[in-house]
């Protein structure tokens, strides 16, 4: 049995699927207002994911450069 296209909403939003699953969390979505809801809250996650690893490797760099 295939996992439920609902737990692939994250990864959706996060970009991390592969191509066919992408596919067919897509053709859910189409279908699923449950889905279109929890892809409209997560959807502002992404960026601050990417400001928050940026910097966290900020301040390792600066931990590397202070060190020497």
């Amino acid at each position: 049995m295939l996992p439920s296209p609902h737990h692939d909403v994250a990864a959706y939003a996060l970009g991390v699927l592969d191509e066919e699953d992408h596919e067919v969390f897509e053709r859910h979505l189409m279908e699923c207002e449950e889905c279109q809801i929890e892809l409209r809250e997560l959807s502002e996650v992404p960026g601050p994911l990417d400001a928050l690893r940026r910097d966290r490797s900020n301040s390792v760099d600066e931990g590397r450069t202070s060190s020497h």
